[in-house]
């Protein structure tokens, strides 16, 4: 990722949860970041139809500034997001694939000379799974919250009293912010379980596994996202 997407994909949640909680320009300044997250790459090589695109994009958002359609749009990311990681997750537990997990580690093992321990094939593929199970329940939460907020939700939006009326705010902290908690939650309480459960790794601590992770390349991060 380039620094600058990873400035952009930071400040998104902030600025989504801006346009949540106090409405106005936000939902435009929140949707323009995501459009420059989305388009850093072929921006920065200085691709044609990218900035016409780019052009187009921030026109519309200006136009629709302080409309309910903008905020309708931010309700699409968290689900969208949430879902395609939990499928991308899912799908490499179907037959005659391998585990999202068990690729990654079974790299880092190769990369460092170290065979696997036993039980860590078996381990990998249930983490697979759990990480497919917890964000596939967040993208229904995240739904169930769209469709229920009031005001601004998308049943509210077309004058359809919802079920269950969630304050707007409430959709914005769960989707916006505290989705990244438990997902940060789930994954700093999985490595202390790993790191007792098999304590030959072949990374010193959470910053050596990153940098481990990194140096794994670009070519294995695109054969992974196949």
């Amino acid at each position: 990722m380039l620094p600058v997407q990873l400035v952009l994909g930071v400040l998104y949640p902030f600025l989504a949860h801006a346009a949540g909680t106090r409405g106005g320009a936000w939902a435009a300044l929140a949707l323009a970041d995501l459009v420059l997250l989305l388009l850093a790459g072929p921006l920065l090589e200085r691709r044609w139809w990218a900035l016409a695109l780019l052009a187009a994009l921030l026109a519309a958002l200006a136009w629709g500034s302080g409309t309910v359609w903008l905020d309708l749009l931010l309700l699409a990311p968290p689900v969208l997001f949430t879902a395609w990681l939990a499928w991308f997750f899912a799908r490499s537990l179907r037959p005659g694939r391998s585990p999202l997990v068990t690729r990654i580690v079974t790299a880092l093992y190769a990369q460092a000379g170290w065979q696997m321990p036993d039980g860590l094939p078996a381990y990998a593929r249930r983490l697979t799974a759990g990480w497919a199970g917890l964000l596939g329940f967040l993208a229904v939460a995240n739904a169930a919250l769209a469709l229920c907020a009031v005001p601004g939700g998308v049943l509210h939006a077309f004058g359809i009293a919802p079920p269950v009326a969630v304050p707007h705010s409430a959709w914005s902290w769960f989707a916006n912010l505290l989705n990244y908690g438990l997902v940060g939650g789930f994954m700093l309480g999985e490595y202390q379980y790993r790191k007792r459960r098999f304590p030959r790794r072949p990374y010193r601590n959470g910053l050596d596994f990153a940098r481990r992770m990194a140096a794994l390349g670009p070519a294995f991060w695109r054969d992974l996202l196949r």
